[in-house]
């Protein structure tokens, strides 16, 4: 343990990322890998009230609460470096990518054609952006990502409902919270 601290969760189990271990406290391995799934989970909590709030399909509120158990699980494993806990930063990945397949690929989603070449294209950006920070900072690169997949997320998700919210001739607007994070604003028909 660095500086003589000790490590309230036990030797490190799991993958040891490069940021040094138990620098500012007993209870958090990696304090910046730890603290940075912070902005991942207040995201997630905005785009769930906004899609709650509006009647959004539940699958949006799903999608939301999938964000904030990756960024808590994230939290929970890099705080302990224990092999348990890493499962609980992984497995919530794999269920985030099937979601976002099921929500991408129901029979009911008009965007099937175009939708695959706008992740690429996403995805390619996202990759050289990834390398650039990840390779290029060293330490707080890995923290850095988090921070970054957490508005990775909660604007991917917010795409999602204005491409379904116009889709179902809602009348999307993208509106902005606290004048910072757009979300969208729907006007449903009376009949729905």
């Amino acid at each position: 343990m660095e500086d003589g601290l000790s490590s309230f969760w036990g030797p490190v189990t799991s993958t040891d990322w490069c940021e040094k271990n138990y620098v500012y406290s007993s209870y958090i391995a990696e304090f910046f890998n730890t603290i940075s799934n912070v902005p991942g989970i207040l995201l997630a909590l905005i785009g769930l009230v906004n899609a709650l709030r509006q009647r959004f399909e539940k699958r949006f509120s799903v999608l939301h609460i999938s964000n904030m158990i990756l960024a808590i699980g994230s939290m929970i494993y890099h705080s302990t470096l224990q092999h348990v806990q890493q499962q609980g930063d992984e497995t919530p990945m794999v269920w985030e990518m099937l979601l976002y397949f099921y929500i991408l690929y129901s029979p009911d989603w008009h965007y099937r054609s175009t939708m695959p070449t706008f992740l690429f294209f996403y995805g390619a950006l996202y990759a050289v952006v990834h390398a650039l920070f990840r390779f290029g900072f060293g330490f707080k690169g890995h923290g850095l990502w988090h921070i970054l997949m957490g508005f990775n997320s909660y604007f991917a998700n917010t795409f999602l409902m204005f491409c379904r919210a116009q889709q179902r001739e809602w009348n999307p607007k993208v509106v902005y919270f606290l004048g910072v994070f757009p979300y969208v604003k729907i006007q449903k028909p009376k009949s729905q």
